[in-house]
């Protein structure tokens, strides 16, 4: 039996993974329990995707996200500052209960979804631009970005290393990381 498996996305890029034809984020597990990729990108608004009606952009990979998938349209945030909007969606508590009101650290001794998670067997990942200010927890495997990253020349930091991908851009790397994520996941029970 294959592992359910979670991968927390932190940036607009990581669309191409779960879109792409044959993409192992398509795959149900054999228990019947889907397997999940969260995507949150980073300042980007609703009136910037077509599947929300946009005239401007064209965003093909995102429709088909929002056909297939779900398509949220009564969403309200508790915060739209980017580091207390991604503490509160971790820990589901408001800015002034989890600690993270404006750009200050996450409290990584926070119970969050990621840990909930991993208790109920899933495979969890995180991939992007993390700007907590701690070490993710809850995750099996963690590529990120120190602070706001760098576009060009971007440095990710694993639980064990540090990587500057010299001469490329941080949308591919993010990208790369993802899939890699998926597609090396375990594919029998680890828990």
């Amino acid at each position: 039996m294959r592992p359910r498996t979670i991968a927390l996305i932190l940036s607009a890029v990581m669309l191409a993974v779960v879109s792409a034809p044959g993409s192992p984020a398509a795959d149900r597990s054999q228990d019947g329990r889907p397997n999940i990729v969260f995507i949150m990108s980073d300042d980007h608004a609703a009136h910037a995707i077509s599947a929300y009606g946009s005239r401007v952009n064209r965003t093909p990979n995102i429709d088909r996200l929002a056909r297939e998938g779900m398509l949220m349209a009564n969403v309200f945030a508790t915060n739209s500052i980017c580091t207390p909007s991604r503490a509160a969606i971790l820990t589901g508590q408001y800015s002034h209960v989890n600690g993270v009101t404006v750009f200050n650290r996450f409290d990584s001794s926070r119970l969050t979804v990621a840990q909930l998670l991993q208790r109920a067997g899933y495979y969890t990942g995180m991939i992007g631009k993390w700007h907590l200010g701690s070490d993710p927890v809850g995750f099996d495997r963690w590529d990120i970005l120190p602070g706001q990253g760098r576009y060009v020349d971007p440095v990710f930091y694993t639980a064990s290393s540090e990587t500057t991908y010299t001469g490329r851009y941080v949308t591919d790397i993010t990208t790369d990381l993802g899939i890699d994520f998926l597609r090396k996941r375990p594919r029998s029970p680890t828990r």
